[in-house]
């Protein structure tokens, strides 16, 4: 009698462990589809910064071609060289933007690799090392930046120039 109110429960509980097992794998597979999903949208968050970071660097090639040709004319005649003009000074302040963005999307970049660093002591000196490499690029283009301000308004105070 024990025998078959056992195979009884036994019956009775197997359909509702099935039930559950399954109910625990779609639970599984949904987890798994929205982890593929966040997989993807990071990937196409680093392809779109990786692709803006190309465009800026063509940009950038684009203006240092311009002034390597400047400057090749200039040592091809100095008698014909025109002075630095205001454009040119500005294109040079435009290049540093571009530079400065540049810069910036790199250094989201790194932030995000810092971010997925699994040791907290690792991730805590790679921070320290990206604040500092900020701080002296920083003071850089800041210097850079204010030689390039002089060189414009020097040269828009010259009135032949404007």
């Amino acid at each position: 009698m024990t025998a078959i109110r056992f195979a009884i429960c036994v019956a009775l509980l197997i359909p509702v462990g099935t039930a559950q097992l399954w109910g625990f794998a779609d639970d599984g597979q949904e987890l798994l589809n929205e982890a593929n999903k966040a997989r993807q949208e990071q990937k196409a968050k680093e392809l779109k910064a990786q692709e803006q970071i190309e465009q800026l660097k063509r940009e950038q090639q684009i203006l240092q071609s311009q002034q390597e040709l400047n400057q090749l004319k200039q040592r091809a005649d100095p008698a014909d060289a025109p002075k630095p003009k205001v454009g040119e000074t500005q294109q040079q302040l435009d290049q540093l933007r571009n530079d400065q963005q540049l810069q910036r999307l790199q250094t989201d970049q790194q932030i995000q690799r810092i971010e997925q660093e699994k040791d907290p002591l690792r991730q805590q000196q790679q921070i320290n090392d990206l604040q500092r490499q900020q701080q002296i690029r920083s003071l850089q283009e800041q210097i850079q930046r204010n030689q390039i301000q002089q060189d414009l308004d020097r040269l828009r105070q010259q009135p032949n120039l404007r």
